[in-house]
């Protein structure tokens, strides 16, 4: 076999057998390598300039914060808020929860971790006001899915290094799509609750309790704006952001809550370890498998492929959106934006896209990726909560797949959605 048709068949051949991502795309780095005569150092070489990106840093500083703000109950505090704006309406459990999983996103940058910190407070709450399970496991899930979209995003850290465009710019382009799609699971949950007539919280709405939850919850919810509020307005960059996440959550967990005890923020970093490092071991081995097939000019390929399909960008945008829709049910999502990166930028570059707006789109296929069985990551971590089989939660998920996907074609195809924002401020692909 040739080098390409290892890398090309030996991969999902691997996949297919249940050997880890990390393992597969390792492995079949080194056989297509076996086949030529380059030398073997590439692998540690790539590795290692491949770990050695500044903007990674970002990852674990992010998943740290948002570990310790759940912990200590900034989390809490925030659903508190929104259920007093909203949880006295039809399904107001259920709005809640979308609106407290935007709130949250803004700090934890992950979608399960996002599904895990609001879901274990809001789903019990459904169930003991008479919402359904099944609803209940939906919209937590749904909701989940802004954590990649809405910034900080940990997918697009990663697809910003690899595709080398701005970091800051992405997570700014990524501002108004996650909205869109968050007032939509919005209007989704209310539908549904209508329709199944699940009531509110039958408490009366007084501005004066209102504003005293507000500033009882002040430091909660002043987090998203220090951390966004700093890189948007140039003050510091993403890096800087995550750094200043985590020193804010100490400070408030630990001086304001005082509920951070040693051991607690020593379980906050195993937590934050075993999530990030299966996540480098992924990184330095995919970008030895995309470095490879840029070798074996496998994008060029691909670009080809597509160009003898069809010279329509409409038409090949939509293609590459099918193509991201059916893979991200078998591929995780960090997995699947570090191994085709590399492949599908040269495809998007000729169509004329820019980088950034395909940096979204690639992102919220990956959020439809999180609700599709049989990989579906918040499937899984809703049904725990919920206590409801797979198969029933994938089926009242279907709503907001819908919503997610009409959105998303929506984004797809009005770029400047997408785009404005970050080219007003200077922040286009570098």
């Amino acid at each position: 076999m040739s080098p390409v048709e290892i890398l090309l068949i030996g991969l999902p051949a691997c996949l297919i057998m249940g050997i880890p991502v990390f393992i597969s795309l390792g492995v079949v780095s080194l056989l297509a390598l076996l086949r030529t005569n380059v030398p073997l150092v590439i692998i540690p070489q790539t590795i290692y300039e491949g770990m050695d990106q500044f903007p990674l840093l970002a990852i674990p500083c992010f998943i740290l914060a948002g570990t310790i703000m759940e912990k200590t109950g900034l989390t809490e505090d925030i659903i508190v808020v929104v259920q007093k704006v909203v949880g006295r309406m039809k399904g107001g459990l259920g709005v809640a929860t979308i609106l407290s999983c935007m709130f949250f996103s803004a700090v934890s940058g992950s979608g399960p971790g996002t599904v895990a910190a609001v879901g274990s407070l809001m789903i019990p709450a459904m169930k003991r006001r008479g919402y359904g399970a099944d609803y209940a496991g939906a919209v937590s899930s749904s909701g989940g899915t802004l954590g990649i979209l809405i910034p900080p995003s940990n997918p697009m850290i990663i697809y910003g290094v690899i595709a080398n465009v701005s970091i800051s710019g992405l997570f700014i382009a990524g501002f108004f799509p996650g909205f869109i799609i968050g007032f939509a699971h919005c209007f989704v949950a209310y539908y549904v609750a209508r329709r199944f007539n699940f009531g509110g919280t039958a408490e009366r709405f007084e501005w004066v309790d209102f504003l005293k939850t507000i500033w009882q919850s002040k430091f909660a919810l002043a987090a998203p704006f220090v951390i966004l509020g700093g890189i948007y307005g140039g003050i510091f960059t993403p890096v800087e952001a995550s750094i200043i996440a985590v020193v804010y959550a100490l400070v408030v967990g630990g001086i304001v809550y005082r509920k951070l005890s040693l051991s607690l923020f020593y379980d906050c970093l195993k937590i934050t370890s075993e999530t990030f490092g299966p996540l480098a071991m992924l990184i330095g081995t995919s970008l030895v498998f995309g470095k490879l097939m840029t070798m074996y000019r496998v994008p060029l390929m691909l670009t080809d492929l597509l160009s003898s399909v069809s010279q329509n960008w409409f038409v090949v945008t939509l293609i590459i959106i099918g193509f991201l829709f059916i893979l991200g049910m078998f591929m995780e999502t960090l997995s699947t934006i570090m191994i085709l990166t590399p492949v599908l930028l040269p495809v998007i570059t000729k169509l004329g896209m820019d980088p950034i707006h395909f940096g979204i789109i690639f992102v919220v296929t990956n959020e439809i990726a999180f609700l599709t069985p049989p990989l579906g990551v918040n499937l899984f971590v809703a049904m725990q909560l919920a206590d409801v089989p797979l198969e029933r939660l994938s089926l009242h998920v279907i709503p907001h797949i819908i919503a997610i996907v009409l959105c998303l074609l929506v984004i797809a195809y009005f770029p400047q959605i997408s785009i404005w924002l970050p080219h007003l401020l200077g922040m286009g692909a570098m």
